[in-house]
């Protein structure tokens, strides 16, 4: 399980960097709003992202672990919520169903 670094989006633009999916998953740091992460799957079948609701109780509810699929050859981005995702170490919990050609980033504005 990797800590993938947020990377800021400025006024004068990002130049992303993706790493490789962990195979048993990865680790988001939370600590500033609106932080997203970006799966891009180069490979020949879809693939499913799911992140870890850690307060999955609201007024009565119970909340779902978000998944999201990504296409073959497609791209998603996900946003994350610190109420919902932080676990005690403030960080959202990423798994996916495959890794093989499967890049990931973590991103803020």
């Amino acid at each position: 399980m990797a800590l993938l670094p947020v990377q800021a989006v400025v006024a004068a633009g990002l130049t992303p960097t993706m790493a490789s999916a962990a195979a048993g998953g990865d680790k988001v740091p939370l600590g500033s709003a609106n932080t997203w992460i970006e799966v891009a799957n180069g490979g020949g079948s879809s693939v499913t992202v799911t992140v870890t609701v850690q307060n999955n109780s609201y007024k009565g509810l119970t909340l779902p672990n978000r998944t999201v699929t990504v296409a073959a050859s497609g791209s998603a981005k996900i946003p994350l919520d610190a109420s919902l995702h932080g676990d005690t170490n403030n960080q959202a919990s990423i798994g996916y169903s495959g890794v093989t050609s499967v890049t990931v980033g973590a991103f803020r504005i």
